[in-house]
């Protein structure tokens, strides 16, 4: 699209920064680091030797700075799909769009994001305080009805068989994906638009909807069986190919859905997966520009 985003539509504030985030151009590097909460944005940026920048607006906690020779940014996503679409499309804004003029650029800066998030097994296989990373990622929020989706993969078969549940399938960069296979279970995540009922949960209203939900734990598909649940993932993954980016979501394991157990030590695994991740991330070299 070649014409002048309307200042509707492209938010910038008056100190040239974008709307939600507060970022301004230059700010952010192109390695970015998602998480959902904003206080696990110190836990990354811990590792950095040097801080940059720090930013907070609302959710959106931001960190840039640098570790060996890398420059790296760490922002805070909160919770859901709908923050994906604020966060992954604003950054993409601060490289791809020129502020002055509002016109898109004609070459495009890819990024990379790499989601460090936590989620619940829903197979036996997939253990608890373990780390997983997800190949595929079934998205049952409705971010696809208003963005283009991989209309291949989205002619995969699948028998997670829940008509009441339209979902729209994605994946992993397949480059970022080699890094961390050697690593890291490769599993097939479910993204909920929810945390309580829209995940199965109990709670003191009575809904068989929840069972229905839960009829989908350990359920296979044509990619094999679904190994965990979260949030945000299959947005991650949509708009990352939507807009020419490479994407990768890490999840530690706090909780087994099918056994209804949670983990004692949550911070600890927490800490492992980040560690892990980013030794991991500083030896991937940065996407060339076209």
């Amino acid at each position: 699209m070649n014409i002048s985003l309307p200042e509707s539509d492209h938010i910038i504030n008056p100190d040239g920064s974008v709307y939600h985030l507060k970022l301004k151009p230059g700010e952010v590097a192109r390695k970015i680091i998602t998480v959902g909460d904003p206080e696990r944005v110190d836990q990354v940026a811990r590792y950095f030797d040097l801080i940059e920048l720090t930013r907070q607006n609302r959710e959106f906690k931001t960190i840039t700075g640098w570790l060996d020779d890398q420059r790296l940014s760490v922002i805070s996503t909160g919770i859901g799909t709908d923050n994906i679409d604020i966060v992954m499309t604003e950054l993409d804004s601060l490289f791809n769009i020129d502020f002055s003029s509002r016109l898109p650029k004609s070459n495009i800066t890819p990024l990379q994001f790499f989601r460090l998030g936590t989620s619940g097994s829903i197979h036996d296989d997939v253990e608890m305080d373990t780390c997983l990373v997800s190949g595929h990622a079934y998205g049952l929020d409705s971010l696809a009805d208003f963005y283009p989706s991989n209309s291949g993969l989205n002619s995969i078969e699948n028998d997670i068989k829940m008509p009441q549940f339209k979902s729209y399938l994605t994946k992993a960069d397949d480059e970022l994906l080699k890094y961390f296979i050697p690593f890291f279970k490769v599993g097939i995540t479910l993204t909920i638009p929810g945390f309580y009922h829209p995940q199965g949960r109990l709670t003191r209203i009575e809904n068989p909807r929840v069972l229905e939900v839960r009829q989908l734990f350990n359920r296979s598909t044509a990619l094999g069986k679904i190994t965990n649940m979260e949030m945000e993932t299959s947005g991650i993954y949509l708009l990352a190919e939507y807009y020419g980016h490479q994407a990768i979501s890490l999840n530690a394991i706090l909780a087994n859905r099918l056994h209804q157990t949670y983990t004692s030590h949550p911070e600890k695994t927490i800490a492992k997966m980040i560690s892990q991740s980013i030794e991991i991330i500083l030896t991937i070299p940065d996407v060339d520009i076209s």
